[in-house]
């Protein structure tokens, strides 16, 4: 489980989020980071024995630096207010489908498939959906995978991609940008023991959904 002050450095950090304080309070983030990183740790763990293809993995090559990159964005605090860890086959950079958790105070979930792919892996996925659209309402439509995910909803085009009809089964799916799905997590539930099961407990009932993207890549 993670500790109550983890939450609520994230939560005075989205308060005050300048370097001044920051750096004031840099003794409490360390001890925020370690107790993140202790969960990442276990569930590279637990997740190495549930998908073998995650096995070798290490906590740095999993979880994304605090720092934000504010060159491009018109909001220049300069940190994130929550901490994340992406646990895919080479890592967070790998660019493959894969699992991920997200702490943040209000809005924890742990979640994973495939994220705003380039444009070369956008069309691999939705080759990989429409030849085998039959499986992929399978996976979709599974009771756990629906109890603990709903619907696939996301960002999409507003017509069919290029080489595709309108009127293609899988035309819904075929027009996402992003192939993801998420569980929310309450701040209490985070703080339970029971927290590194549960979120191993998703990434199981997910599983078959990140095979068939990473599948879509690598056949």
């Amino acid at each position: 489980m993670l500790q109550a002050t983890t939450l609520k450095f994230l939560k005075n950090l989205s308060r005050n989020n300048t370097k001044e304080w920051f750096d004031e309070h840099k003794p409490a983030y360390q001890d925020a980071k370690a107790d993140y990183e202790s969960i990442v740790q276990q569930l590279i763990d637990g997740l190495s024995r549930q998908d073998p293809g995650t096995a070798g993995l290490q906590v740095k090559d999993c979880v994304f630096r605090i720092y934000k990159d504010v060159r491009f964005s018109k909001d220049k605090t300069p940190y994130k207010t929550n901490m994340g860890a992406a646990f895919s086959p080479g890592g967070r950079k790998s660019g493959r489908p894969g699992y991920y958790f997200h702490l943040e105070p209000g809005g924890s979930f742990a979640g994973g498939g495939l994220w705003m792919p380039d444009a070369p892996t956008l069309k691999k996925v939705r080759q990989e959906i429409d030849y085998n659209f039959a499986e992929f309402q399978q996976i979709i439509s599974n009771k756990e995978f629906i109890k603990y995910f709903g619907k696939i909803e996301g960002e999409a085009l507003k017509s069919a991609p290029q080489g595709y009809q309108p009127d293609n089964p899988a035309i819904a799916y075929l027009k996402l940008k992003s192939f993801t799905v998420w569980h929310s997590f309450s701040d209490e539930a985070c703080t339970q023991p029971a927290l590194v099961r549960e979120i191993l407990k998703v990434f199981a009932v997910m599983q078959p959904f990140v095979k068939f993207l990473d599948r879509a890549l690598h056949e």
